[in-house]
């Protein structure tokens, strides 16, 4: 827990100095949500159709957008390897990055789904839905992608290879919570798509950080 805490903290101090960095997915979420009802039409109507689909396409667009920070600098500086030599567990370390990764990325977008929603007329009782999907899907996107990205560090350059790897796995999580949403505004049930979602990322916090360790020492031999 202590080498968990530590590495938790010194990621999430070197993202707060690198703070324009971590604006560069906020502002292509932002911006890609925003564009739709220039680009469509401003009718509430439509708007409404396709909300769902729309804010979650851009929000996994934004996180694997920052999917190539989570080992790079690590890896460049060499404190990486360093990492993978310690005594202490290395998928410990994983998770650890991986949460810092999150904190700075996936947690802004959910603060700012509401806000983009209603830019997008959705209707109230499919907010609460929104942030629901976003707050189980987004840890399962920085989980997976974190797999693609240790495969791929130590080419220089790795970020297409990254959305081509971690794309496929990444359907599952978009359909699944847009469908929720989607339900919602109809104002059915959707205990079964988040009961999904919350499966999906039992299942990634289970074997992703194996998954990553076992992709890093490849990277690193």
């Amino acid at each position: 827990m202590t080498s968990f805490l530590t590495i938790l903290r010194r990621d999430l101090l070197l993202s707060y100095r690198h703070r324009s960095e971590l604006a560069n997915p906020l502002l292509f979420f932002i911006i890609v949500v925003s564009l739709f009802p220039l680009g469509i039409s401003p009718e509430s109507k439509d708007l409404q159709v396709i909300a769902p689909g729309v804010i979650w396409v851009a929000a996994l667009l934004s996180s694997m957008l920052s999917l190539d920070s989570l080992f790079r600098s690590d890896f460049e500086d060499g404190s990486l390897e360093q990492i993978a030599l310690s005594s202490k567990p290395l998928p410990i370390a994983i998770l650890a990055k991986v949460l810092a990764h999150w904190l700075v990325t996936g947690l802004p977008l959910i603060l700012l789904s509401p806000l983009l929603a209603t830019l997008m007329f959705l209707p109230n009782q499919a907010m609460w839905a929104l942030i629901w999907t976003l707050a189980l899907g987004t840890p399962v996107l920085s989980l997976i992608g974190a797999i693609g990205v240790a495969l791929t560090v130590g080419l220089k350059r790795g970020g297409v290879l990254v959305s081509l790897l971690v794309l496929p796995l990444y359907i599952p999580v978009l359909i699944f919570a847009a469908n929720a949403v989607n339900v919602a505004v109809e104002g059915l049930p959707i205990i079964g798509q988040l009961y999904f979602l919350g499966a999906l990322l039992t299942l990634a916090l289970t074997l992703s950080p194996f998954a990553t360790s076992a992709a890093l020492r490849i990277s690193l031999s």
